[in-house]
């Protein structure tokens, strides 16, 4: 009897170890999924790729060639991510809405023409969505003066209108006219302002912006990007009161989406640099 009940306990001990073996395998592998793109407890993981120029001129930095953006997107295709939209955000974030197991967000800043003319139809040929963010006087000054040049131009408001009408591409604000990066850095205070003085200030450049798109194609962006990714806390209740309800920085790691909508404020993003093939790029996102 005693000799029967040893061997009844090795075998639930080695069926018990084989158990646990086996879910360590799991557990390993899943934490090798490209992404982390799961629900956790606390919410969702959300990567954002951050584009800029679409052109066949050598890649650098801020600048990529269509063959590149294409690879990227068959790559996001094959592992099973889907792009999400603004208002898919927020509408999770407030329970109204669920998103995708493996979402992604494709963003592009500066709003440059090939945005229209070379990523839109690759992100409609691989059933994607993304958002543009445009500087106001390069919409209103530069485009009009050489538009529709793959090469260099910016976007019309009638481009983005038609944008608009592809029901692919959403559009954000990169502020009117403080896309630099010389005595003030983007859009953050300087150190001789006062919070009033700056936060006027912040206030007319944003709200200008806001107005020409209500003017121009009876819409109000909910997105606002950061130029240059340039913090600061005293531009948030200027954010909030011009009705953004997401903003964008340029530091490169993952978010994590909840039915909190504070947390769609500060959503970081990864810079797409060129010169660099898309295995490796995402490998960047993978490590994070």
């Amino acid at each position: 009897m005693y000799h029967s009940w040893n061997i009844r306990r090795f075998v639930r001990y080695v069926i018990f170890d084989t158990i646990l073996i086996l879910a360590a395998l799991l557990l390993t592998c899943a934490g090798k999924l490209h992404f982390a793109a799961v629900g956790t407890h606390d919410g969702i993981s959300l990567p954002i790729l951050m584009y800029h120029s679409v052109t066949d001129l050598p890649e650098r930095d801020y600048c990529v060639t269509p063959e590149t953006l294409e690879n990227d997107l068959i790559y996001l295709k094959q592992h099973g991510y889907e792009t999400v939209s603004p208002e898919q955000l927020i509408a999770y974030t407030r329970g109204i809405g669920e998103l995708p197991s493996q979402p992604v967000m494709i963003t592009f800043d500066d709003g440059f023409y090939n945005n229209y003319s070379i990523a839109l139809p690759l992100l409609e040929k691989y059933d994607m969505c993304a958002v543009i963010s445009i500087v106001g006087i390069f919409t209103d000054i530069y485009a009009p003066d050489a538009p529709h040049n793959d090469l260099y131009s910016y976007l019309t408001w009638d481009d983005l209108q038609q944008a608009l009408d592809s029901g692919r591409l959403s559009l954000g604000s990169h502020t009117y006219d403080l896309h630099s990066n010389g005595e003030r850095p983007g859009c953050a205070k300087l150190s001789y302002e006062t919070e009033e003085a700056y936060q006027e200030m912040l206030y007319g450049d944003l709200s200008l912006l806001q107005s020409r798109f209500w003017e121009e194609l009876q819409y109000q962006p909910v997105v606002f990007t950061y130029p240059y990714g340039f913090l600061c806390d005293e531009s948030k209740p200027v954010i909030r009161e011009c009705g953004f309800l997401i903003t964008m920085n340029c530091l490169e790691k993952s978010n994590i989406i909840t039915k909190d909508p504070a947390c769609l404020y500060g959503l970081n993003r990864f810079n797409r640099v060129g010169n660099c093939d898309t295995y490796t790029f995402m490998h960047k996102l993978t490590e994070d």
